[in-house]
């Protein structure tokens, strides 16, 4: 089974999300799982490719309880149809709970533990006025992770249970994840050009 480039990859995501919130998202999974890929060892394009594509289709098909054409079904069979690799389908899969997917592999538990906590960071830096990721420390993302109304959809005990499974510290994974974060802090806009 073949892996897409990168630009094969990104190249699909433009196609398929137009919200520009989303892209960075992917970006930001894309980046933190490319970090956890080199620290342990692991394929990088593969694990990079995987945070890349794990909400390609939530745009056009946002529907989770849509058994036929929801997110992230929708996804998979082209996923398959392409012939890519089953570990980056499985994880695309096992990200999303509702399915039943058990995560298994470390790329699966990565990605459920990079999904949520990319999110929780990038409002933590909305909220600065530079908008620069490059002055956020961790300590500021976890005064944000302990304020329950800041980002109330995300699930801080969902989020806590999958970096325990994925073997990490909860601090050393938000500071992990915030430093990949900063890697590629102009294609997140949050570098603070954008003030």
């Amino acid at each position: 089974m073949s892996l897409p480039t990168r630009d094969e990859a990104w190249n699909l995501v433009c196609d398929w999300i137009r919200n520009d919130g989303l892209r960075k998202h992917v970006l930001a999974v894309e980046a933190a799982l490319r970090a956890y890929a080199r620290r342990y060892g692991e394929d990088e394009a593969l694990w990079g490719a995987t945070g890349l594509v794990h909400d390609l289709d939530y745009e056009r098909h946002p529907d989770m309880d849509d058994p036929v054409a929801g997110h992230p079904r929708t996804a998979l069979k082209l996923f398959q149809e392409q012939g890519w690799p089953e570990e980056l389908v499985h994880a695309v899969a096992a990200h999303a709970d509702f399915l039943g997917v058990p995560a298994t592999s470390r790329l699966d538990k990565a990605l459920r533990a990079c999904d949520e906590i990319t999110g929780l960071i990038i409002a933590t830096v909305y909220v600065r006025p530079s908008r620069n990721i490059g002055e956020v420390e961790p300590g500021s993302v976890k005064k944000k992770w302990k304020d329950k109304r800041f980002t109330a959809a995300i699930d801080r005990d969902e989020i806590a249970h999958n970096v325990a499974a994925l073997g990490e510290d909860l601090d050393g994974h938000i500071q992990f994840v915030l430093v990949a974060m900063q890697g590629i802090a102009a294609d997140l806009g949050l570098d603070g050009r954008a003030t």
